[in-house]
């Protein structure tokens, strides 16, 4: 360096000092100073023409700390029940009627009555005329029964536990859910 620029460094230095002890910020030109105190407020300002500016700075970081853990069971249970089931079947009651009845050319149709189906059985009988005989009728009747039938049926049931580590100055401490 050579001497003019170590010759401004130390005068701003020195009024660097000068300024920490009595900073320009505080210093109003009042009512009451005199032509001197403004003129040398003046002259203050006017040497600073370089004013450092500092800057603070705030760094912040996380940290990721364990303060538990969790550890689920799963308990599956077995329980028996008896279901009482009603179980549905039909049976057929069939009941043969003779009729022995000539009839028309055209055989009877199946009719019902109630729940009772009456089919017509025919057969041609030889004689100087042919005509039909109503042999007998079958009398189908259908009854509808319920019985209850008693099963063993097996069912399955789950349960969940929770149980909560927590750490502590003293060490891990247990608690359920």
């Amino acid at each position: 360096m050579n001497k003019k620029t170590d010759k401004l460094k130390s005068e701003f230095d020195e009024k660097l000092r000068q300024d920490q002890s009595t900073p320009l910020e505080g210093r109003d030109i009042q009512n009451g100073d005199t032509p001197e105190d403004r003129e040398k407020l003046d002259v203050d300002i006017e040497y600073n023409k370089t004013i450092p500016v500092i800057e603070e700075q705030v760094r912040v970081d996380k940290e990721v700390r364990e303060t538990g853990s969790v550890h689920i069971a799963k308990e599956v249970y077995s329980e028996n029940v008896d279901l009482d089931l009603p179980i549905i079947h039909e049976e057929a009651e069939i009941e043969r009627v003779e009729i022995n009845q000539y009839v028309d050319v055209a055989p009877p149709p199946v009719r019902y009555e109630g729940d009772k189906m009456i089919i017509p059985v025919l057969k041609e009988v030889l004689v100087v005329e042919k005509r039909l005989l109503v042999v007998e009728e079958i009398h189908v009747t259908k009854r509808r029964t319920e019985e209850h039938n008693t099963e063993h049926v097996e069912l399955l049931r789950e349960e969940i536990r929770v149980e909560r580590k927590r750490s502590s100055p003293e060490g891990p401490e247990r608690s359920s859910h």
